[in-house]
């Protein structure tokens, strides 16, 4: 049920989180500056918090990096998919302007980040709970590749919760067309992917290897893939895989 007591024009979380579609969609077709600065500041709270919980694992440094660099890979990824949806969606059937595409975008990407901000306390649990990072000692690779699969896994979460939870909004916008809400759906979910996973793996470490020293960048940052190393850690935990 919509709550009447919304102001549609007004940017608040409580709308945001709850999905409801006639208010989104009332932000979108009146989108304001006032309201991309409030999900930017949401974006950097939320996300800021869950890289810092997880790069406190390696060191205070890492920390800082990590709640910097997350931040930053959803508002780059956010602006290359609402440019790649603005001409999507009228391939897919919906006719929505760029600013409206990018407004639609910004919103997942501000309600992932509040998901991840209500993570973050249970990703310093985690921390807290893992051997205790050791020059040398053989637990170092465990404990790492957990880190980063509970990385990956939260993030994904988070990012297809924020999608589907605005499910309901391309429905809005379709005019009830579900094909047409599916389609530009999943284009999003496919797009979110290729963009965030490649410019995590450019902008690495977020947790930061054992082996190697903490610093913002790798000098290798351009070599390689994110899947690539993806398949290689489950390789790690499960030789057999």
């Amino acid at each position: 049920m919509i709550s009447t007591q919304t102001d549609p024009v007004t940017f608040s979380l409580g709308p945001l989180l709850r999905g409801e579609a006639e208010v989104i969609a009332g932000w979108i077709t009146r989108w304001t500056a006032g309201h991309t600065l409030r999900q930017v500041a949401l974006i950097a709270t939320g996300a800021g918090a869950f890289g810092a919980a997880m790069g406190s694992w390696r060191a205070p440094e890492q920390a800082a990096f990590a709640a910097v660099k997350l931040p930053l890979i959803l508002l780059a990824t956010a602006a290359g998919n609402a440019l790649l949806n603005g001409l999507l969606a009228p391939l897919l059937g919906l006719n929505l302007r760029l600013r409206e595409a990018f407004a639609a975008v910004l919103m997942s990407f501000a309600l992932a980040a509040a998901i991840l901000g209500a993570f973050s306390p249970l990703m310093a649990f985690l921390v807290w709970n893992l051997p205790p990072l050791t020059p040398g000692a053989a637990e170092n690779v465990t404990a790492y590749s957990v880190m980063l699969l509970t990385l990956v896994a939260v993030i994904a979460f988070a990012g297809v919760t924020a999608n589907v939870r605005l499910l309901q909004l391309l429905h809005r916008l379709a005019g009830g067309a579900r094909g047409t809400a599916a389609r530009l759906l999943l284009a999003w979910l496919a797009v979110n992917l290729l963009l965030g996973s490649q410019l995590s793996w450019i902008l690495r470490p977020f947790i930061g290897s054992p082996g190697l020293p903490v610093e913002f960048l790798r000098a290798e940052a351009w070599h390689g893939n994110f899947f690539e190393s993806l398949l290689n850690t489950l390789r790690q935990l499960w030789p057999e895989f």
